[in-house]
């Protein structure tokens, strides 16, 4: 069966599992049929830490800072100017005649309640580095704010440019995040009209959009629904059902690919997938994976180059560092791991285990991907017990006990910077499964030292103990392949958000 017909079985297969009623991909209607994989349990942008969160974040709300995609260039967007007063105030001159979807004016008292209620640790934010190195915002007067920060945080520009939102201060003080989740309200060029949680988002545009660097939508309307299977996505896809999906496998992305209905984009993307290994012994001493050598010995047993060539393909490529290698800071002169089954027996050997042990494994996305190291550590003895998990469960299961091995990714939040990533995870925070004194230290130095000399010199210290200690093993970048209709015109960018508002109609 040709791979068409076979999509259009699945199609008249996925027909009778959708409501009768389901809206078409329908140019004249301007509404826009997408899909996301993964189920996105809260659409309040400070209690998800998934892509799709990302995703839905930059299209309902605006932040003080925009970076252009294309340029890096930093422009105003809430706020039309900013300085630094010292090395840790920051002031900023906010845009006047700008209101949120509920009809809320935008001025100071917004910026203040958001800055305060995110940077209080005690209101639970889901990714705390993102928010915890502001101190307080403090108004100046109706149109003028400062944020305060905890130490000099170089990076805050980037980080005001991207995960951190501006949200309505009457609105939010009543709702909360809850409230939020199920009526998100922002200054964004999309406002929310539909949330069912977890499977079903509507977007329609934003009439009354202030004039921001991210441009006036076009799309009038986009409908999102969550469809975790693929094979699903595609069969919506022929049927009409769907004018765009995204984190297309590589083998079906290339199948589409030679169909002229529809275009498939690959762009490379600032996520990273590794594996993080129980060093700290977080889930009990007789871990084998506190001994280096055993370490040492899983770095050895992946072969990265055929999980790029074979599985990822695209704009891939395979990396060695606990980092993107375009952000600031990012070592790439280190210890790098070549595929050697037979060393990888002759360390576990080494280690005390020469006929290899048994592990949990864990892993919460791409299950081929997961699988396939799965079975490099299988072949050098490592006998793992496979379980793929919801990335919240995994999460959570990883933030109170601890995993020995699992397969994560992580996209930064597309901030150009290693503080988005590295200083994630081995700060002693509650998914640090190193806890290396040394190396926190370094990263605090580089996280706050405003001579950047300094801050590369402290992020190659961290990034090159990582390396030699194998807390990590990086293996590869991440790319994504867009497909959708010839009806669509968008042009990806390589920060791995979505854009609405870049998408029109041909």
């Amino acid at each position: 069966m040709t791979f068409k017909a076979k999509a259009l079985g699945m199609a008249a297969a996925a027909a009778a599992m959708i409501a009768a009623g389901a809206a078409h991909a329908n140019k004249a209607d301007g509404v826009l049929n997408a899909a996301f994989t993964k189920e996105l349990e809260n659409v309040d942008s400070y209690f998800n830490s998934s892509r799709e969160g990302v995703v839905l974040q930059r299209a309902i709300w605006d932040g003080l800072i925009y970076r252009d995609p294309a340029t890096n260039e930093y422009k105003g967007n809430l706020a039309t100017s900013w300085e630094w007063i010292d090395d840790t105030t920051l002031e900023f001159k906010l845009r006047e005649g700008v209101t949120f979807h509920n009809g809320e004016a935008f001025n100071a008292d917004d910026v203040v309640y958001t800055v305060n209620f995110v940077a209080d640790e005690k209101n639970g934010v889901k990714t705390q580095r993102n928010v915890n190195w502001m101190k307080s915002a403090e108004k100046i007067d109706d149109y003028t704010v400062r944020i305060h920060l905890k130490e000099a945080f170089p990076a805050a520009i980037e980080f005001l440019s991207g995960p951190v939102s501006m949200y309505p201060n009457e609105y939010y003080a009543e709702a909360g995040p809850s409230g939020m989740g199920l009526e998100p309200v922002g200054t964004g060029p999309y406002k929310v009209t539909k949330v069912v949680p977890g499977s079903h988002f509507v977007l329609e545009k934003n009439e009354n959009y202030h004039d921001s660097p991210k441009g006036q939508p076009e799309i009038a309307k986009v409908d999102i629904r969550t469809i975790p299977d693929v094979n699903t996505q595609i069969a919506e896809l022929f049927s009409g059902s769907l004018d765009l999906i995204w984190q297309t496998p590589a083998d079906q992305a290339e199948k589409l690919s030679t169909m002229e209905q529809f275009t498939v984009a690959n762009e490379s993307t600032m996520r990273i997938g590794y594996l993080t290994l129980d060093a700290a012994g977080r889930t009990g001493d007789d871990n084998p994976f506190t001994k280096l050598k055993v370490r040492q010995a899983v770095a050895h047993a992946i072969d990265r180059e055929a999980l790029v060539g074979a599985l990822l393909k695209g704009k891939s490529k395979v990396v060695s560092s606990a980092c993107f290698p375009s952000q600031f800071g990012c070592e790439q002169d280190l210890t790098s791991y070549e595929y050697d089954p037979e060393k990888a027996k002759a360390l576990l050997a080494e280690a005390g285990y020469p006929d290899g042990f048994s592990t949990d494994f864990y892993a919460y996305r791409d299950r081929d991907y997961a699988e396939a190291i799965s079975s490099f550590l299988n072949a050098v003895g490592i006998d793992t017990n496979f379980n793929m998990l919801q990335y919240s469960a995994l999460r959570e299961l990883r933030m109170k006990e601890g995993t020995p091995v699992s397969f994560q990714t992580w996209g930064s939040y597309s901030i150009n910077d290693t503080s988005a990533i590295t200083s994630q995870f081995f700060k002693f925070g509650s998914l640090d499964d190193a806890r290396d004194e040394e190396i926190r230290d370094w990263l605090n130095t580089a996280d706050s030292a405003t001579d950047p000399e300094v801050r590369k010199e402290n992020y190659s210290k961290a990034l090159k103990k990582i390396a030699d200690q194998a807390y990590w093993v990086p293996m590869f970048s991440y790319n994504t392949n867009y497909v959708y209709t010839k009806e669509i015109d968008y042009t990806p960018t390589p920060d791995e958000v979505l854009r609405f508002t870049t998408m029109s109609w041909n």
